[in-house]
């Protein structure tokens, strides 16, 4: 899986340079920032000005570009490539932003966040397991996560693709119900589950739920 993981990044890095050589940086971000805030109309959820929020697996353009009121962190292990190769990118312009270049896997939370995102971002890691471990760490008791991912619709092409690249960008090959599962597991419970977009495939959701106090860390 290691191996897949790296061959998956590298992917990542030049899907997104062969996806925006030819948009104008300025015109994708403001489309970007259009899909963000119907995502969060559509999650009937806004997060509060001044409060602090993870954006993990965030990419060059992730909903940290439309939180200018919030105190933002965000992460995702090639953002130092993206910078360096991605005219779209640039930390210096989100300086209400802290940047940590780096796995989900290996985050350690410095503090616990009342929101979480990590939208499309978590079928893209080496461990899943562990990669849910820290979503749960990271968000406070009673506090939301937004998460969303692309969900197989049949069985026989999510062993299928497991077992062959199929989705060469998407380590992590899993169904609605494994998702939901995952966050049951680490005592989050999903109070709104959205359909974003339907493919031959896979369905495209955003999950928001609510971390229970108490809730297993693991």
């Amino acid at each position: 899986m290691n191996l897949r993981w790296q061959w998956a990044q590298k992917a990542e890095l030049k899907w997104w340079k062969q996806y925006l050589r030819r948009q104008e940086p300025a015109e994708y971000l403001h489309r970007k920032a259009i899909y963000w805030r119907r995502v969060l109309e559509e999650a009937g959820f806004a997060p509060q000005p001044g409060e602090r929020v993870l954006d993990a697996g965030c990419g060059p353009a992730g909903i940290f570009i439309i939180l200018q009121e919030q105190a933002v962190d965000a992460l995702d292990p090639l953002l130092d490539a993206y910078e360096a190769g991605l005219s779209v990118f640039r930390k210096e312009h989100y300086p209400y932003v802290r940047f940590f270049t780096q796995a989900l896997e290996t985050f350690r939370p410095p503090t616990a966040y009342p929101v979480v995102f990590c939208l499309n971002a978590v079928n893209h890691v080496h461990d899943i397991e562990r990669s849910f471990d820290v979503l749960a760490q990271a968000v406070a008791p009673e506090g939301t996560l937004l998460l969303s991912v692309d969900a197989h619709r049949f069985g026989f092409f999510k062993h299928l693709f497991r077992l062959l690249p199929g989705d060469i960008l998407h380590p992590q090959q899993f169904d609605d119900a494994e998702y939901r599962a995952m966050m049951a597991q680490r005592g989050f419970v999903i109070y709104r589950k959205i359909i974003l977009k339907q493919e031959l495939l896979f369905r495209h959701y955003l999950y928001a739920a609510q971390k229970i106090a108490g809730g297993n860390d693991r």
